[in-house]
């Protein structure tokens, strides 16, 4: 039976493709019927592809046939994936997806059309690639109070980073190198900047937590501003820098989130997630502290979430898997990032550099100053003491008299 559409022929698509494929005979046994991919819809033409004599442009033609039950969306952005999705869950037909902007943005609102339509609307690949964290989220841990989720959710940034601790290259250099080996995108502006972090996070609080976090309510910052005097004196206090989202219950029945870098002790394994492999911390009041890592991007990897949501929808197929959260539209939510208390890795340039030490030291109180190979007598470094974020950028601003402010990393 031809019961699968794919929507979307690059490289997520034609991975999914690719591995439904090979492995359709294994697939069909675990479903206990005959599965096959029957559409490929795409605007580009293939010629060619082994797989031309599927290809279709009209996404109607999948609409409107009853033999389709599962539509894989991977099209990536807004337009048109919410339009077709939306069409094919009233229609009944169950939807996976690899498109993280999509569920960050819309996810309430397709889960719950798919639930009315006794369909379903899954999207394991949204998050950690080939890692797998929504179902263990949703079901493996469900029996937990979710204490923080912690992650490095990006594999273009870690990569960057892990290329200047490693091999000392500065950022532009290190953006280069990536870009020519294909982790990054020409426009790396959503991976830099946290705003592909940032989107994978919203799906996992929103999950966990029970209520749609939007990412425009999310603080979220880059890695474009970090240099090789940061990771030195990083690398000198025991830290690693990562940029990492992060969310976790607040008072009142709210919740924290942000995506920053952050200075990562090496006691903590994130420290030494490296390259372009992704890894993802839940603490559970019951399980304690779990560790998901592997490969969060990439063809086969992605593809494998892809075809395993595939396969969960075919096996329950006019059955709806209960995965689901509330639309929220309170921006109060998300509690303000400078109302948390956070220690923040600070580095100055002055001219008396050495001789601020005892002025900052009593508006600070107690800290930890740093140091590094080759320290200009112009530079210092120091960690300040846990406390409101709000409160120490008042004490930085009073600093700013003094000093220049040249870099601020949020520690973990």
């Amino acid at each position: 039976m031809k019961n699968v559409a794919v929507i979307g022929y690059g490289v997520v698509g034609s991975g999914t493709v690719e591995l439904f494929e090979k492995n359709r005979e294994s697939i069909s046994h675990k479903v206990e019927r005959d599965c096959d991919i029957k559409y490929i819809v795409d605007l580009r033409d293939f010629p060619d592809s082994p797989f031309a004599d599927k290809m279709i442009k009209d996404f109607s033609v999948v609409l409107n046939d009853d033999e389709i039950e599962v539509v894989a969306e991977v099209i990536g952005g807004i337009e048109p994936a919410y339009t077709y999705t939306k069409q094919a869950l009233e229609r009944g037909k169950s939807v996976v997806t690899s498109n993280k902007e999509l569920v960050a943005n819309k996810g309430a609102e397709l889960l719950k059309i798919a639930h009315e339509n006794n369909c379903n609307y899954l999207f394991e690949a949204s998050v950690g690639g080939g890692i797998p964290i929504i179902r263990p989220l949703n079901k493996c841990l469900a029996g937990n109070a979710i204490e923080q989720i912690s992650g490095i959710l990006n594999g273009t940034t870690n990569f960057i980073l892990t290329k200047m601790i490693r091999e000392q290259l500065d950022f532009d250099s290190a953006l280069k190198l990536a870009q020519e080996l294909g982790y990054a995108e020409k426009d790396p502006t959503a991976d830099i900047e946290g705003h592909d972090a940032c989107r994978k996070i919203c799906i996992l609080g929103s999950l966990a937590y029970g209520k749609h976090i939007y990412p425009q309510n999310v603080h979220c910052s880059g890695i474009s501003a970090i240099t090789l005097d940061d990771v030195a004196y990083a690398e000198s206090a025991g830290y690693a820098i990562k940029l990492i989202g992060s969310v976790k219950p607040a008072e009142n029945g709210r919740v924290s989130a942000i995506v920053c870098p952050r200075f990562v002790s090496k006691s903590n394994m994130l420290s030494t997630v490296d390259g372009v492999y992704n890894a993802i911390s839940v603490t559970g009041d019951g399980v304690g502290d779990v560790l998901f890592y592997g490969q969060g991007a990439g063809k086969l990897p992605t593809a494998s979430a892809v075809v395993g949501d595939i396969i969960d929808c075919l096996k329950h197929k006019n059955r709806s898997l209960m995965i689901s959260w509330n639309d929220c539209d309170d921006e109060n939510y998300i509690v303000k990032y400078k109302t948390v208390k956070t220690s923040i890795y600070v580095r100055i340039n002055a001219e008396n550099a050495d001789e601020l030490k005892a002025s900052i030291s009593e508006m600070f109180g107690k800290l930890t100053y740093i140091e590094r190979k080759n320290r200009p007598d112009d530079e210092l470094a120091f960690i300040t003491p846990t406390m409101v974020e709000s409160e120490i950028d008042v004490k930085l601003a009073e600093l700013s008299h003094s000093a220049r402010i040249e870099s601020k990393i949020r520690l973990l």
